[in-house]
Protein backbone atom coordinates (compact mmCIF):
# COMPACT_ATOMS: atom_id res chain seq x y z
CA UNK A 1 0.00 0.00 0.00
CA UNK A 2 2.92 2.63 0.74
CA UNK A 3 4.28 1.78 -2.89
CA UNK A 4 0.60 2.27 -4.18
CA UNK A 5 0.97 5.80 -2.01
CA UNK A 6 4.42 6.70 -2.84
CA UNK A 7 2.85 6.41 -6.38
CA UNK A 8 0.04 8.28 -6.30
CA UNK A 9 1.99 11.54 -4.14
CA UNK A 10 4.45 11.53 -7.58
CA UNK A 11 2.23 11.00 -10.36
CA UNK A 12 0.36 14.17 -8.75
CA UNK A 13 3.68 15.90 -8.20
CA UNK A 14 5.09 15.95 -11.46
CA UNK A 15 1.56 16.90 -13.12
CA UNK A 16 2.47 20.22 -10.90
CA UNK A 17 5.90 21.03 -13.27
CA UNK A 18 7.19 20.48 -16.84
CA UNK A 19 7.89 17.21 -17.71
CA UNK A 20 11.41 16.36 -19.86
CA UNK A 21 10.83 17.02 -23.35
CA UNK A 22 13.16 13.83 -24.12
CA UNK A 23 14.31 11.32 -22.01
CA UNK A 24 17.27 8.37 -23.23
CA UNK A 25 17.09 4.97 -20.94
CA UNK A 26 20.32 2.77 -20.45
CA UNK A 27 18.47 -0.38 -20.54
CA UNK A 28 21.47 -2.54 -18.07
CA UNK A 29 20.86 -5.17 -15.86
CA UNK A 30 18.65 -7.92 -17.93
CA UNK A 31 21.48 -10.93 -17.61
CA UNK A 32 22.62 -10.02 -13.88
CA UNK A 33 18.59 -10.08 -12.67
CA UNK A 34 17.96 -13.54 -14.36
CA UNK A 35 21.62 -15.06 -13.02
CA UNK A 36 20.42 -13.50 -9.08
CA UNK A 37 17.01 -15.40 -10.12
CA UNK A 38 19.03 -18.87 -10.91
CA UNK A 39 17.43 -18.12 -14.64
CA UNK A 40 18.88 -18.12 -18.14
CA UNK A 41 20.02 -14.43 -19.36
CA UNK A 42 17.64 -14.75 -22.05
CA UNK A 43 14.68 -15.07 -19.65
CA UNK A 44 16.38 -11.49 -18.24
CA UNK A 45 15.72 -10.04 -21.84
CA UNK A 46 12.47 -11.50 -22.10
CA UNK A 47 10.74 -10.45 -18.68
CA UNK A 48 12.79 -6.64 -20.34
CA UNK A 49 10.46 -6.40 -23.05
CA UNK A 50 7.86 -6.54 -20.61
CA UNK A 51 9.61 -3.31 -18.58
CA UNK A 52 9.69 -1.56 -22.25
CA UNK A 53 5.69 -2.33 -23.01
CA UNK A 54 4.90 -0.64 -19.85
CA UNK A 55 7.28 2.21 -19.38
CA UNK A 56 6.26 3.30 -23.14
CA UNK A 57 3.21 3.95 -22.26
CA UNK A 58 3.92 5.49 -19.04
CA UNK A 59 6.46 8.03 -20.85
CA UNK A 60 3.32 8.75 -23.48
CA UNK A 61 0.56 8.82 -20.77
CA UNK A 62 2.80 11.63 -19.43
CA UNK A 63 3.92 13.86 -22.04
CA UNK A 64 7.10 13.21 -22.77
CA UNK A 65 7.78 13.88 -26.08
CA UNK A 66 10.73 11.37 -26.80
CA UNK A 67 11.77 8.06 -25.13
CA UNK A 68 14.87 6.57 -26.44
CA UNK A 69 15.77 3.24 -25.47
CA UNK A 70 19.75 1.99 -25.54
CA UNK A 71 18.74 -1.70 -26.96
CA UNK A 72 21.60 -2.97 -28.38
CA UNK A 73 24.66 -1.04 -28.71
CA UNK A 74 27.62 -1.82 -31.21
CA UNK A 75 29.85 -3.55 -28.42
CA UNK A 76 27.18 -6.01 -27.97
CA UNK A 77 27.86 -7.90 -31.11
CA UNK A 78 30.96 -9.38 -28.69
CA UNK A 79 28.52 -11.66 -26.78
CA UNK A 80 27.81 -15.11 -27.23
CA UNK A 81 26.34 -15.60 -30.47
CA UNK A 82 23.27 -17.90 -28.71
CA UNK A 83 22.30 -14.40 -26.79
CA UNK A 84 22.79 -12.34 -29.85
CA UNK A 85 20.82 -14.10 -32.15
CA UNK A 86 18.22 -13.94 -28.82
CA UNK A 87 18.16 -10.47 -28.94
CA UNK A 88 18.25 -9.81 -32.23
CA UNK A 89 14.45 -11.61 -32.14
CA UNK A 90 13.32 -9.10 -29.66
CA UNK A 91 12.43 -6.64 -31.82
CA UNK A 92 10.55 -8.53 -34.24
CA UNK A 93 8.68 -10.07 -31.55
CA UNK A 94 8.04 -6.51 -29.92
CA UNK A 95 6.54 -5.14 -33.27
CA UNK A 96 5.00 -8.28 -33.95
CA UNK A 97 3.58 -7.60 -30.58
CA UNK A 98 2.77 -4.10 -29.98
CA UNK A 99 2.22 -2.30 -32.98
CA UNK A 100 -1.29 -2.51 -32.58
CA UNK A 101 -1.00 -0.52 -28.80
CA UNK A 102 1.55 1.66 -30.51
CA UNK A 103 -1.15 2.57 -33.06
CA UNK A 104 -4.08 3.21 -30.07
CA UNK A 105 -1.32 5.46 -28.51
CA UNK A 106 -0.35 7.72 -30.94
CA UNK A 107 3.38 6.30 -30.73
CA UNK A 108 5.87 6.80 -33.97
CA UNK A 109 8.73 4.47 -34.02
CA UNK A 110 12.04 5.49 -35.35
CA UNK A 111 15.58 4.05 -35.17
CA UNK A 112 19.21 5.62 -34.25
CA UNK A 113 21.95 3.25 -35.17
CA UNK A 114 23.88 1.61 -38.61
CA UNK A 115 20.76 -0.51 -39.56
CA UNK A 116 22.68 -2.13 -42.35
CA UNK A 117 24.54 -4.00 -39.99
CA UNK A 118 21.85 -5.72 -38.63
CA UNK A 119 19.78 -9.12 -39.73
CA UNK A 120 17.38 -8.69 -42.64
CA UNK A 121 14.22 -10.15 -40.64
CA UNK A 122 15.50 -6.99 -37.76
CA UNK A 123 15.37 -4.58 -40.85
CA UNK A 124 11.90 -5.14 -42.03
CA UNK A 125 10.40 -5.51 -38.69
CA UNK A 126 11.75 -1.85 -37.86
CA UNK A 127 10.95 -0.74 -41.35
CA UNK A 128 7.38 -2.18 -41.10
CA UNK A 129 6.99 -0.42 -37.81
CA UNK A 130 8.45 2.73 -39.53
CA UNK A 131 5.65 2.69 -41.81
CA UNK A 132 3.02 1.89 -39.86
CA UNK A 133 3.29 4.84 -37.11
CA UNK A 134 4.84 7.54 -39.67
CA UNK A 135 1.60 9.56 -39.58
CA UNK A 136 1.22 9.23 -35.85
CA UNK A 137 1.63 12.84 -33.89
CA UNK A 138 2.20 11.36 -30.32
CA UNK A 139 5.32 10.34 -28.68
CA UNK A 140 8.06 9.34 -30.57
CA UNK A 141 9.73 6.00 -29.52
CA UNK A 142 13.36 6.08 -30.54
CA UNK A 143 15.22 2.70 -30.29
CA UNK A 144 19.05 2.58 -30.42
CA UNK A 145 19.93 -0.67 -32.29
CA UNK A 146 23.58 -1.40 -33.35
CA UNK A 147 24.60 2.11 -32.32
CA UNK A 148 27.57 3.60 -30.77
CA UNK A 149 28.01 7.05 -30.55
CA UNK A 150 31.76 7.44 -31.78
CA UNK A 151 30.60 6.00 -34.49
CA UNK A 152 27.94 8.21 -34.95
CA UNK A 153 30.10 11.03 -34.41
CA UNK A 154 32.88 9.51 -37.04
CA UNK A 155 29.55 9.09 -39.39
CA UNK A 156 28.41 12.82 -39.67
CA UNK A 157 32.38 14.09 -39.89
CA UNK A 158 32.67 12.11 -42.61
CA UNK A 159 29.25 13.45 -43.89
CA UNK A 160 30.10 17.05 -43.40
CA UNK A 161 33.49 16.46 -45.34
CA UNK A 162 32.19 14.77 -48.11
CA UNK A 163 29.06 17.50 -48.57
CA UNK A 164 32.03 20.27 -47.99
CA UNK A 165 34.11 18.87 -50.91
CA UNK A 166 30.82 18.73 -53.25
CA UNK A 167 30.35 22.37 -52.06
CA UNK A 168 26.98 21.99 -50.25
CA UNK A 169 28.43 23.53 -47.03
CA UNK A 170 30.21 27.25 -47.13
CA UNK A 171 31.74 29.13 -44.06
CA UNK A 172 32.17 27.52 -40.32
CA UNK A 173 30.69 24.55 -39.02
CA UNK A 174 28.69 25.39 -35.50
CA UNK A 175 26.94 22.86 -33.29
CA UNK A 176 23.53 23.59 -35.26
CA UNK A 177 25.28 22.72 -38.16
CA UNK A 178 27.03 19.67 -36.73
CA UNK A 179 23.91 18.20 -35.39
CA UNK A 180 22.08 18.24 -38.71
CA UNK A 181 24.19 15.15 -39.19
CA UNK A 182 23.85 13.14 -36.70
CA UNK A 183 21.35 10.06 -36.14
CA UNK A 184 19.10 12.83 -33.97
CA UNK A 185 18.87 15.17 -36.62
CA UNK A 186 15.42 17.17 -35.94
CA UNK A 187 15.00 15.76 -32.42
CA UNK A 188 15.33 17.72 -28.74
CA UNK A 189 18.67 16.60 -27.06
CA UNK A 190 17.92 14.30 -24.03
CA UNK A 191 16.78 16.44 -21.01
CA UNK A 192 17.34 13.41 -18.80
CA UNK A 193 18.89 10.07 -18.80
CA UNK A 194 17.85 6.96 -16.23
CA UNK A 195 20.78 4.23 -16.38
CA UNK A 196 19.75 1.17 -14.28
CA UNK A 197 21.60 -1.86 -12.69
CA UNK A 198 23.97 0.38 -10.84
CA UNK A 199 26.29 0.97 -13.08
CA UNK A 200 27.36 4.87 -13.39
CA UNK A 201 28.78 5.52 -16.91
CA UNK A 202 27.62 6.50 -19.97
CA UNK A 203 28.93 3.47 -22.50
CA UNK A 204 29.20 5.38 -25.71
CA UNK A 205 25.54 6.67 -25.63
CA UNK A 206 24.72 9.50 -26.84
CA UNK A 207 28.20 11.88 -26.35
CA UNK A 208 27.35 14.91 -27.88
CA UNK A 209 23.94 14.57 -27.17
CA UNK A 210 23.88 14.11 -23.60
CA UNK A 211 26.23 17.47 -22.55
CA UNK A 212 23.94 18.88 -20.82
CA UNK A 213 21.02 16.14 -20.05
CA UNK A 214 20.39 15.46 -16.36
CA UNK A 215 21.74 11.79 -15.29
CA UNK A 216 19.61 9.53 -12.76
CA UNK A 217 21.35 6.12 -11.70
CA UNK A 218 19.15 3.31 -9.98
CA UNK A 219 20.89 0.05 -8.86
CA UNK A 220 17.39 -1.50 -9.91
CA UNK A 221 17.54 -3.97 -12.89
CA UNK A 222 15.92 -3.10 -15.77
CA UNK A 223 13.12 -6.27 -15.67
CA UNK A 224 12.38 -4.62 -12.23
CA UNK A 225 12.12 -1.21 -13.21
CA UNK A 226 8.40 0.17 -12.82
CA UNK A 227 6.10 3.18 -13.22
CA UNK A 228 7.53 4.62 -9.68
CA UNK A 229 10.79 4.20 -10.19
CA UNK A 230 9.81 5.84 -13.84
CA UNK A 231 8.05 8.46 -11.42
CA UNK A 232 10.93 8.80 -9.05
CA UNK A 233 13.63 9.61 -11.99
CA UNK A 234 11.21 12.58 -13.44
CA UNK A 235 10.36 13.92 -9.65
CA UNK A 236 14.07 14.45 -9.09
CA UNK A 237 14.78 16.27 -12.44
CA UNK A 238 11.47 18.55 -11.90
CA UNK A 239 13.51 19.47 -8.54
CA UNK A 240 17.08 19.61 -10.06
CA UNK A 241 17.70 23.89 -11.11
CA UNK A 242 19.20 23.51 -14.80
CA UNK A 243 21.54 26.02 -15.33
CA UNK A 244 23.34 25.46 -18.41
CA UNK A 245 26.50 27.38 -17.48
CA UNK A 246 24.63 30.27 -16.06
CA UNK A 247 24.11 31.30 -12.10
Amino acid sequence: MKSEQREYELEEAIKTEKVPRHVAVIMDGNGRWAVEKGLPRHEGHRQGVETVRSIVKNCSDFGIKVLTLFAFSTENWKRPVREVNYLMSLPVEYFKTELDELMRNNVQVRMIGDKKKLPRRVQKAVDDGFEATRNNTGMILNFALNYGSRQEIIMAVNGLLSDAKEGKIKGKINEKTFSRYMYTAGLPDPDLLIRTSGEIRISNFLLWQLAYSELWFTDVYWPDFSKLHLLEALNEYQNRKRRFGRV
